[in-house]
């Protein structure tokens, strides 16, 4: 098991949930926009029909990705449980070789994962880590 893999899929879970909430924010400015230009439009001179579905296109688009990025966020957080799991009952080794020892049980956090041995010490689960 790669545990570059655990860590990087984990900060990619974060990095989405971010760009989710960036993603939102401009998924609503947009509609707002469009609706303002909507109500403030000189009727004299509608807006241009091409004009006015390439912008409904995009507000299209700015939907699926928003459903993509918690599509993808909901498979890197699964991804990371199951690594998590698949990590309890096998001996890690710290990067700086300090500590080894079996893991008992793994907790998951936002940033990164760390493993608790049987003796109680807890290693994060990072770059140099190594798991027999």
């Amino acid at each position: 098991m790669d545990v570059n893999a655990v860590s990087s899929a984990s900060a990619s879970s974060s990095a989405a949930t971010t760009a989710s909430k960036k993603a939102t924010l401009d998924y609503d400015t947009f509609l707002t926009l469009l609706v303002q230009q909507m109500k403030n439009q000189d009727p004299t001179e509608p807006m241009d029909a091409t004009e006015q579905i390439a912008q409904l296109a995009t507000f299209s688009q700015v939907e699926q990705t928003i459903q993509t990025n918690k599509n993808l966020e909901n498979l890197l957080q699964s991804s990371t449980l199951n690594q998590a799991g698949s990590m309890i009952g096998r001996t890690i080794v710290s990067a700086d070789g300090t500590i080894t020892g079996v893991v008992e049980e793994v907790k998951v956090y936002s940033d990164g994962l760390v493993a608790v041995l049987e003796d109680g010490k807890k290693v994060l689960v990072g770059a140099g880590v190594t798991i027999r």
